[in-house]
């Protein structure tokens, strides 16, 4: 659905669930210099490739907001990017915007808005409804990003990241530590659990110090089986993240797990940032969900 060209005319499609950030993630691209259309049904995405085309490259950076309100939505959806790819030689990307069922419905009960597919119902009725209608097409994407713990202006900051180095060849790497005891990161690509390593949080002079302190880091790193385990892990991402790059993913986020999110994924997230950010085909971000959380 991606080509490597950067002078093709750019259209992302900007979907995901309700109160996820799209309104953010618009902003952001408006600022980026895209020409942004809102609400758009599905069915007239070819037509809006056809203007693009047509343009002559007047029209070069174009983002549409696509809320999926049933499963003829999806189905208009699917075709009309199949029309594109087969018809027009446009850099398409899907970029989708999920959070977590409790942080959703906490932004509802906030805003005091109803969701648009349980109008008369409870939020997560509709939540439900939608992520099952949205299961497939989060497959699709070409980028998720998790909204359930960052703020709007990280979610710009985010997006203007990895939209502004779009017309790169190369893959955006991210690389973020998180607490298995607050919960998996939902937009990650791949998951590594390092709860196996001994733990700095039992170190009583460590303990409250993250894994980016100096003497945490090497603690963690001072073992024969991080070693070893660092070893089979970037020779396994330096096998996966080319061959992600071949079918099309223009972004790919690696989640390091371990108890609380303070430690030991921390120290290794860090290393993951600096091995893998020495290769020129690849944009490497490194962040830490959960390292600062127990000290506010």
């Amino acid at each position: 659905m991606t080509t490597n060209s950067a002078s093709l005319a750019k259209l992302i499609i900007i979907t995901g669930m309700s109160g996820a950030g799209k309104t953010i993630a618009v902003q952001s691209l408006e600022d980026l210099g895209f020409f942004c259309v809102d609400n758009l049904p599905p069915v007239l995405i070819p037509k809006f490739a056809e203007l693009i085309e047509q343009s002559k490259g007047k029209i070069g950076k174009v983002a549409l907001v696509i809320d999926l309100r049933g499963r003829e939505f999806f189905t208009a959806l699917s075709e009309s990017l199949s029309y594109i790819q087969d018809h027009y030689t446009i850099q398409c990307e899907i970029l989708f915007l999920d959070a977590t069922d409790s942080v959703l419905v906490q932004r509802y009960k906030e805003t005091r808005r109803r969701h648009p597919l349980a109008p008369e119902g409870l939020p997560l009725e509709g939540i439900a409804l939608e992520r099952r209608l949205l299961e497939d097409l989060k497959g699709w994407a070409n980028q998720v990003i998790d909204t359930s713990n960052i703020k709007p202006a990280q979610l710009k900051e985010r997006i203007i990241s990895r939209f502004s180095n779009m017309d790169k060849n190369g893959i955006s790497v991210n690389v973020t530590s998180f607490g298995f005891k607050y919960g998996m990161p939902i937009d990650a690509d791949l998951i590594y659990d390092v709860r196996f390593l001994p733990n700095p949080h039992y170190v009583e002079h460590l303990r409250p110090n993250t894994g980016q302190n100096p003497d945490v880091y090497e603690y963690v790193m001072k073992w024969p089986e991080t070693q070893q385990f660092l070893v089979k892990l970037l020779d396994m991402l330096n096998f996966l993240i080319p061959l992600y790059h071949k079918e099309g993913k223009s972004q790919i986020v690696i989640g390091i797990g371990c108890t609380g999110g303070k430690h030991r994924s921390v120290a290794i997230a860090e290393y993951l940032g600096r091995m893998l950010g020495s290769s020129d085909t690849e944009i490497v971000r490194v962040s830490h969900r959960d390292a600062e959380r127990d000290r506010h």
